[in-house]
Formats: C-alpha cells, structure tokens, sequence
C-alpha cells in the first residue's frame, strides 16, 4: 500500500514566547502556501521517581500535553481566519521527535531566544540538532518576531504589516550550487510578491595568503569574475521565476558577515546545509552556523546534497 502524506508546515510549540512568536510565522507561511499548520508540543517523559513528584503529577502532564497546543491552535484560528490548524502531542526527546516530525512536513519551524539590538538568535541545543539531523526545512524564528517585522516602513515611517515584504536574502556558494536551494529562495520572494537579494561571498586563493601581494588590478578582476559567474548562474532562475526582481551581490570577505548584515533589511534570510551521513556525525557548516546565531530575520536553513 503507497503511503499518502499530506504536507504541512509543522511548528514545535512549547509555550514559550519564542515557539508562540514561531507559532505565527508558521501560520503566516502556511497560509501562503495554502497548507494546514500542525503544531506539534513534545513531551519528554521525567524519570520514574521524578515523575512521582507533586509537581509533576498527571495534571502538570495533561497541561503540557493537551491546554497548552489547544490553546494555542484556539487563538491561531481566531487570528488567521480559514486556516486549517491541526494539533499533535507527542512523547519522547525533543530534538529526535521534531526531527522526525519534519520528514512529513514541507517545513519545520521552530522558536530561537532573542537578543536585543544586533545580536539575534540564541539557538539552543535542541534547534541546532534538529537543523543539523533533518532533511527538511527548518526555519528559526527569534522571541518577539512581529509580522510588521518583516515588512517595509509606511510613509510615516511605522512598521506595518500592510506594506511590502522586504527583500527575501538568498546565501549562494557559486562552486557548489545547489537546485532545491536556490528554487526554495526564489519560491519563498514570489510567494511574498517581493525581490530576491542574492549574497555570495568569495576571497582571493589560497597560495596569495602565503606571502604573495595580491594588486589592485588582480583584485578587480578577480571580483568581475566573481561577479560574472554568479550572473550567469542565476540567468535561467530568473527566467523560470520572471516576476521576481533579483538583485545580485558578489562581495570579498567572508560570507557569513555579509549575510548578517543583509538580514537587518530582508524579510527571510535563506542558507544552505550539505547533508553528510558519515561516522562523524552532522554538520551545520560555519557560514549557516554563523548566520543562524546572528540573523536578525528569520532564516531558513534548506538541506541539500
């Protein structure tokens, strides 16, 4: 028997402000993409003695499991109108369950503590497993994302979610560019009707590190180069997503920098992760790493091979 999924954007929802602020990400971009949102809370069952405990009885439990999602799953209804919201408690470790929880999903969102000013995400244990196990994805969403947030400035000025999207930020290693990366970028700016801001960061080769000058006139042309090939990468993206306006930024230095600072005026920053399976484990990568605890936008981290 063929097994038949119904994909959704799935959300971990612990009652934190963080999952709550992912919980209404996740219902804006399902609504988006015309999909139900599933909230899922985990519960992970305390040891035997522990769980004897008053504290932690079968009403705490019932809590967890039942009013929190319920609650919640109530007041996304009542502010997204149409929306079909499902709810599923589950048992077990958080970061397997939602890992598996995502294989279903045709994306995962989760919550990240937020700092104030510039310093973004604080991506705690669980986040960073699941980024780094799942093959689906998973995007991060800081503690107090607004939908205004996301939005350009009216005349006056004022945050309003009334106005445009701003920019979608798109991360792109022009030596190892990946088809479901770069179409999950492009998908997600003509989804909000907004522009594409493509970031590639590049240094000169290794062997001018050690000793060789690197002139001005090489350093130019090395840049034209740079920017030459990820031109022509994009040309047949911007002809299968012709209403999209991309604008393509080929910068010396390191990638990561350029990409943080591109999240202070974009919408969702999206970044890459290679999906190894190898006795050393999973890997997030520096630049998706770095991005990850420093975005001030919600990123979207896109597993590829």
């Amino acid at each position: 028997m063929i097994r038949t999924v119904t994909l959704s954007v799935t959300v971990g929802l612990d009652g934190s402000h963080e999952s709550r602020a992912a919980a209404e990400w996740a219902a804006r971009e399902a609504q988006l993409l015309g999909l139900p949102l599933k909230l899922v809370h985990v519960w992970e069952p305390a040891p035997a003695p522990m769980a004897q405990a008053p504290l932690l009885g079968a009403e705490t439990q019932q809590h967890w499991t039942e009013r929190v999602p319920r609650d919640a799953a109530e007041g996304l209804r009542a502010r997204h109108p149409g929306l079909d919201v499902i709810t599923e408690p589950l048992s077990g470790r958080p970061a397997e369950v939602l890992a598996d929880a995502a294989k279903d999903a045709e994306l995962l969102v989760l919550g990240s503590r937020g700092l104030s000013g510039i310093g973004g995400f604080v991506v705690g244990s669980v986040g960073l497993s699941v980024v780094a196990h799942t093959e689906r994805p998973v995007v991060l969403v800081r503690a107090g994302e607004q939908a205004a947030d996301e939005h350009e400035m009216d005349p006056a000025g004022i945050s309003s979610a009334a106005t445009a999207y701003r920019p979608v930020v798109l991360g792109l290693d022009i030596e190892s560019p990946d088809e479901e990366l770069i179409k999950f970028a492009f998908a997600a700016a003509a989804r909000r009707g907004t522009s594409l801001r493509v970031v590639h960061g590049w240094n000169v080769p290794p062997y001018y590190a050690y000793g060789l000058s690197v002139d001005l006139e090489l350093h130019g042309s090395l840049a034209q180069a740079e920017t030459s090939a990820l031109t022509e990468l994009l040309r047949p993206w911007r002809k299968k997503f012709p209403d999209v306006e991309v604008t393509a930024d080929s910068h010396y230095g390191i990638p990561a920098n350029h990409l943080v600072d591109a999240s202070r005026e974009a919408s969702l920053v999206v970044v890459g992760k290679r999906i190894r399976r190898n006795p050393i484990g999973a890997h997030i990568g520096p630049v998706t790493h770095a991005v990850l605890h420093h975005s001030t936008a919600p990123v979207a981290v896109v597993p590829h091979r």
